[in-house]
């Protein structure tokens, strides 16, 4: 629940940068001026941060999965203050690591798409972020599922008490929504990628950042309706609170 929770709130400081960026370039493009400011750094520098941080929120959910799965009796990895502390380190990660992109001037004002991001080239940063953002927990949260694939194969020809099967078919299934999320995430972020890869050989289209932030928004919706799939508790929350019908105060009669 923890865990869900920390990507439903990623997703949503996802969401008001983006509406963020999203206006500005709006504002710029009904004006027709070419301009910037320091509040347009920072939100190059918290689509990055937070980019790190979302994969990584999948990337624990999946970790979770495989531990309640695999070593369910190491209860510490499944506590409250296990979670927390996992989360906090993340944070604390994606914070920091875009902070040298900030103070080095890699975050620049690109003038064709009204928008504060890194240039699109072959070097060291940007596969370094892509790597960090992308690649590397994908990879891991793909891994993580094999993992527990083969686990669930082996327990499948052994007698298995029908209560462990049971939960062991219930975080499979967790970590099949987890990776079909993802993937979301990366099939609409397939544009963004190819213009990665196209900038390592030539120039990029001249609204690539346009372009693949429109693929970005979209993901951004159907991720929030997965979450909200995902987690019955708190999908089975929201419905309560929705359909709370209100206490009535009956007077009472001296």
């Amino acid at each position: 629940m923890m865990l869900i929770a920390n990507s439903c709130l990623v997703q949503s400081v996802f969401a008001l940068n983006m509406f963020g960026t999203s206006l500005f370039t709006l504002q710029n493009d009904l004006k027709q001026i070419q301009f910037y400011n320091s509040f347009c750094i920072f939100q190059g520098y918290i689509t990055y941060m937070i980019q790190g941080i979302q994969m990584n929120s999948y990337l624990l959910q999946s970790i979770y999965c495989y531990i309640t799965v695999v070593h369910p009796f190491r209860l510490y990895w499944q506590s409250v203050r296990f979670q927390a502390f996992l989360i906090c380190l993340t944070w604390i990660c994606g914070i920091i690591y875009p902070i040298p992109l900030v103070f080095t001037n890699q975050i620049t004002y690109h003038v064709d798409d009204q928008i504060c991001q890194m240039p699109l080239n072959l070097s060291f940063i940007t596969i370094f972020n892509a790597s960090y953002n992308y690649f590397i927990p994908l990879s891991l949260i793909t891994l993580i599922y094999f993992k527990i694939v083969q686990f669930v194969k082996k327990m499948n020809k052994r007698v298995t008490p029908a209560n462990t099967m049971i939960r062991i078919e219930r975080e499979f299934r967790m970590i099949r929504r987890i990776l079909s999320l993802v993937f979301i995430l990366v099939i609409l972020g397939f544009p963004y990628a190819l213009f990665i890869l196209m900038s390592f050989f030539h120039a990029t289209p001249k609204y690539a950042f346009r372009i693949a932030y429109i693929f970005v928004n979209v993901s951004l919706t159907l991720v929030m309706v997965a979450l909200f799939e995902i987690s019955e508790p708190l999908k089975m929350s929201l419905m309560k609170r929705i359909h709370k019908k209100p206490t009535r105060v009956i007077p009472t009669v001296a």
